[in-house]
């Protein structure tokens, strides 16, 4: 079963700008960012399934986890408001002074938070579902094989949008959107690029890949660039900066720092590689009000105004 969340397809736009910048002949941007729910962003595709899900299953409540900025947790809390449902919403640690950027938006949303503290979030959010009855668990980011068929289609609108694509960079995070990706345009289509959520993406992109797709797909035979992670997921890099500035100078598009800002270092550091092919796509999967909830990329783009 399956939920209609968002407003598609999304457009896929071209970038002379930015494409000339980085000395290509062509580049596009997939704006999922602009998928029309809760602010925008990937997991909506995935949730129209996992929620699709839950509901069939009778589900009055959905409990999903991620840090305290996740876009998941955010979406999850809108689609949960818009399907009448209870969300509850899993963090890591205690509640800081800021409630900022996602988590204002998760709380406007009316989500419950429960912070884990020093527990396993994973293993807090089981007992909330074992506790409250007819409730739903949703896996972090959304990433199984049901959430990755969302993806399926994504790809299959690209192949309309822009026949003979040859590569589409996207942030590989919890993995089910570069594995819905994968099984519909093949690995040697899709390059990821690490954003340090998880110790090791590839056997994951590749186990759910190849249940969504229904063949064994080999995590070495993916195309994934692990060089953008830098000191860590939660931190934002000098080359996530840079492609901030870049982006938004050339095209007015605003990323995220975390995930599409990594994504588009990573798209520029295949650009003077020469890795990229012909006619890439950049697949921009929101994120923008985890901009403002993170004071390092604040600060850093308000010093450009003295």
């Amino acid at each position: 079963m399956k939920v209609s969340l968002g407003s598609w397809p999304t457009p896929l736009e071209p970038a002379p700008r930015l494409a000339a910048a980085l000395g290509l002949a062509d580049l596009w941007f997939k704006r999922d960012d602009l998928g029309g729910l809760g602010a925008g962003g990937n997991k909506i595709r995935k949730l129209e399934w996992t929620l699709g899900a839950a509901l069939a299953d009778g589900a009055e409540t959905v409990v999903t986890t991620g840090a305290p900025q996740s876009n998941h947790a955010r979406l999850t809390a809108a689609a949960a408001a818009r399907l009448g449902l209870n969300a509850v919403l899993v963090f890591p640690g205690e509640a800081g002074e800021s409630r900022s950027g996602n988590l204002a938006l998760d709380g406007l949303f009316g989500a419950r938070v429960v912070w884990a503290g020093d527990r396993d979030r994973a293993q807090v959010a089981e007992e909330i579902v074992a506790e409250a009855g007819k409730a739903a668990l949703i896996p972090f980011g959304g990433s199984n094989a049901v959430g990755a068929r969302g993806y399926v289609e994504a790809a299959r609108e690209l192949k309309q949008q822009l026949p003979g694509l040859t590569t589409v960079v996207v942030a590989l995070g919890s993995g089910g959107t570069m594995a819905g990706l994968v099984a519909e345009l093949g690995p040697e289509h899709v390059l990821g690029v690490d954003t340090g959520a998880l110790a090791d993406p590839l056997p994951v992109v590749a186990q759910l890949a190849g249940e969504v797709a229904g063949v064994t797909i080999a995590a070495d035979h993916l195309r994934v660039r692990r060089d953008q992670v830098g000191p860590g997921y939660p931190h934002f890099t000098e080359a996530s900066a840079a492609a901030l500035t870049l982006t938004a100078r050339t095209e007015g598009v605003v990323l995220d720092p975390i995930y599409t800002g990594r994504a588009m270092a990573g798209l520029i550091a295949a650009a003077k590689d020469g890795s990229l092919g012909d006619r890439p796509i950049f697949l921009h999967t929101g994120g923008l009000p985890g901009f403002f909830g993170n004071p390092d990329a604040v600060a850093y783009a308000e010093s450009s105004l003295s």
